[in-house]
């Protein structure tokens, strides 16, 4: 299945989550609100997304002069890529995306964290996975899953909003207003574990298969494998201030979690993707 088709299959199912949300609260004329807000997400998010994102950490675009932008520039010629925009994000936890809905109008943003952690192999590995990326054309199916789950917990959060406080207003009963205690609970419960579902499932075989391609791009794995030990173990000690629907954008998970909370990591684990890396990678 191809990243169109996928991207399109997402908008579908996020866009069907957020007419059930209006459902929800409000009944039919609900739903015609959830339709519209669907509509202008999906606008939103495939012309949009990468700019939301970047804006969503603070992140500063660099221009030529800049390490970030010396080595994402050298890297973008050896892969046969236009030129992308490269942004530092303010945060001193380690981490780096690449965002944009396609190779001539992509972004490459890392932390000023890992920036400075880094030396200039490993940070070449990082920025050669984000690269990869870009190339295999998965920033565009990514950015838009951010933005639309973005969408959905922010719906649902009404929903509690109005589960507490008992509906939106307006006339008529309870029913007429959707207000179903079953549907507002289902609402508040499912929709964001949906949201990330769909995340996990558009995340981990692709770090794999961008770590691999980050290898050739860079010329080797070592320094990817390195710069993933150690963003893994920093960012357990100093997490990103990271908004959970972007969470599969990172190389590397954001923040930690234990117990349930692995069920919903969106990326595979650390040393699995070293060993696959130092296994089957150039030498």
């Amino acid at each position: 299945m191809t990243n169109a088709v996928k991207t399109a299959l997402l908008l579908g199912v996020l866009s069907a989550l957020l007419l059930f949300i209006g459902e929800a609260l409000g009944g039919a004329q609900g739903m015609v609100i959830g339709f519209g807000f669907a509509v202008a997400t999906n606008f939103a998010s495939y012309w949009f997304s990468d700019k939301i994102v970047l804006r969503m950490y603070s992140a500063q675009e660099v221009g030529p002069g800049h390490r970030l932008h010396e080595i994402v520039s050298r890297l973008a010629q050896r892969a046969g890529l236009p030129q992308p925009r490269c942004y530092v994000i303010p945060q001193p936890s380690p981490n780096a995306f690449a965002t944009g809905r396609n190779p001539e109008h992509a972004a490459v943003a890392a932390t000023e964290g890992i920036l400075q952690m880094l030396d200039d192999g490993e940070l070449e590995g990082v920025l050669a996975h984000e690269l990869a990326h870009v190339k295999h054309r998965d920033i565009l199916i990514s950015s838009v899953a951010a933005t639309i789950a973005a969408a959905i917990m922010f719906a649902a959060r009404q929903a509690q909003f109005a589960a507490m406080f008992g509906g939106y207003g307006g006339r008529g009963d309870a029913r007429d207003r959707g207000n179903n205690p079953i549907a507002l609970l289902a609402t508040i419960i499912l929709a964001p574990i949906a949201a990330m579902l769909i995340q996990m499932a558009i995340s981990r075989s692709r770090e794999f298969s961008a770590d691999a391609g980050g290898a050739q791009i860079a010329g080797n794995p070592y320094g990817l494998a390195d710069a993933l030990r150690k963003i893994d173990a920093v960012s357990k000690r100093v997490p990103l201030n990271a908004n959970p629907a972007t969470a599969h954008m990172f190389i590397v998970k954001p923040f930690s979690g234990a117990g349930l909370a692995n069920l919903f990591s969106s990326h595979p684990a650390t040393e699995a993707r070293i060993r696959a890396l130092l296994g089957g990678g150039i030498r």
